[in-house]
């Protein structure tokens, strides 16, 4: 089994077709996307002892929530401390562990619900589910850049989109696999988790087998690289993973992923609510009538609505991965990331006037441009990692870059939370609590901005010599 998962063995054979290695690492990037979708348990998790309602001794649906949170964390910080093993393992071998513990966190999880010991939740789907979700997100990048030189933003736009879209499948199917195993004596949970641990363990392990690397010097046909790379902002060697995180490039960068990250995370937790107590009424045709004063049919129908609106999002979230990524490699990264913050900005800055106006198209299409920047964020910056620090070490780079994401993952939804609990304590109206946080948000992409602004190449002192690159078998820059 160990030669099985080397990475000599996963080394491409002559003629080998580079297009089947997305559809790969989309295997495993839609499996773990799940992650997005886990707050489908949250609900039943409440009731696993009442069946009905929640009774003595049932979980919080706040507490059991924490799953996710842990989950996020253990991603960030697995990508970073596994990185550079991935870099010397292989592809394969990463894919298949994070197969073992994504599908074994449910496994853990579902003997936690069984026996009502919230601690294996939370140490099954958040530790080990959270490291195999960092593992499974960083196992295709450098192998994708590798195979696609010319097109790097495309390659990773390709496999990043799946984890946006994973809980678009997984979120119905847990829904309906909950309904089915549900009985009078279970909410059908714990049986859930198992089916889904077994489907994504298959998954995940027909992507690790479907990796390949490329050979050495190898290149696409008829390509050449470009003639003016520095001007391009392409790296003319590679950096060691040791090296780079002490670079102000790699520092610039992580600051540039942190801010856009919170700034639409903060948004995507707290988009459901927001727009019902933006719009309230007006979203069923009783202008000027508050949330609160709604009848129960009409709060039923908002809510239908909002949820509509949260899954527009999602939608946005994936086309931007694609879209955005693919258009970095005509415009550049560094292009790209100035829209997206100087746009961003100014886009957040319009909210409360849309929502002063009380026009919910407006303001719909607003977020919707957002969020697919906000995908567009994720999916370029592994190509812009490559074309700063080279693709050698470009998966561990990218795993300690993603630490960001931890960080985001905690200031997004504190920032838009408590400072709209805030304004309301204030007595300020549940519509126009949101004001403040969408100026603040604004401000965080202008921060984004002047690090993206302050990027320059890395200096040549920096990179690996001619025979530090033979002795670990690594490929000229590209």
């Amino acid at each position: 089994m160990a030669g099985l998962l080397s990475r000599e063995r996963t080394v491409a054979g002559p003629g080998f077709n580079r297009w089947l290695v997305p559809p790969a690492a989309l295997a495993i990037h839609l499996s773990i996307g799940m992650a997005y979708g886990l707050s489908v348990f949250w609900l039943p998790l409440s009731k696993a002892i009442g069946i009905t309602r929640s009774a003595p001794g049932d979980w919080k649906v706040s507490t059991v929530g924490w799953t996710f949170t842990i989950a996020i964390f253990w991603l960030g910080a697995s990508a970073a401390i596994f990185g550079a093993w991935l870099e010397r393992a292989g592809p394969r071998k990463a894919g298949v562990a994070a197969a073992c513990c994504w599908a074994g966190g449910f496994v853990l999880g579902a003997i936690g619900v069984k026996t009502h010991q919230l601690w294996l939740l939370l140490m099954g789907v958040g530790v080990v589910g959270g490291i195999g979700l960092g593992l499974g997100y960083i196992s295709p990048v450098s192998t994708l850049i590798k195979w696609f030189p010319d097109r790097r933003g495309l390659a990773t736009g390709l496999a990043i989109m799946g984890f946006g879209g994973g809980a678009m499948i997984g979120a119905p199917l847990a829904d309906r696999l909950i309904k089915h195993y549900a009985t009078p004596t279970s909410v059908g949970v714990w049986e859930t988790f198992l089916s889904l641990g077994a489907i994504y363990f298959v998954a995940m392990l027909a992507g690790a087998f479907g990796y390949r690397v490329p050979p050495k010097d190898w290149r696409p046909a008829g390509w050449t690289p470009p003639a003016h790379p520095q001007k391009r902002m392409m790296a003319q060697g590679h950096v060691h993973v040791e090296r780079a995180w002490r670079l102000p490039q790699f520092w610039l960068l992580w600051g540039v992923l942190c801010m856009n990250v919170s700034a639409g995370i903060g948004v995507l937790g707290m988009a459901s609510p927001m727009i019902q107590e933006i719009f309230a009424g007006k979203l069923v045709g009783a202008s000027g009538v508050a949330l609160a004063d709604l009848t129960l049919a009409q709060k039923t129908e908002v809510a239908s609505i909002a949820a509509g609106f949260t899954g527009l999002l999602s939608l946005a979230n994936i086309i931007g991965r694609l879209f955005w990524a693919s258009l970095s490699d005509t415009l550049g990264r560094k292009r790209t990331y100035m829209i997206f913050f100087a746009a961003g900005a100014v886009l957040y800055a319009l909210v409360p006037l849309a929502g002063k106006l009380g026009n919910p198209a407006v303001f719909v299409g607003i977020f919707f441009v957002i969020l697919t920047m906000y995908g567009g964020g994720f999916a370029t910056i592994p190509a812009y990692l490559a074309d700063i620090f080279g693709t050698q070490f470009v998966g561990a780079i990218h795993g300690r870059l993603l630490t960001a994401w931890s960080t985001a993952g905690i200031l997004g939804p504190i920032l838009v939370n408590y400072i709209r609990e805030f304004q309301i304590s204030r007595g300020v109206p549940a519509a126009s609590a949101y004001n403040v946080t969408m100026y603040i948000l604004a401000s965080l992409l202008v921060v984004g901005f002047f690090c993206n602004l302050a990027m320059r190449p890395v200096k040549e002192e920096h990179f690996m010599s001619e025979s530090d690159l033979g002795t670990m078998g690594a490929t000229p820059a590209r």
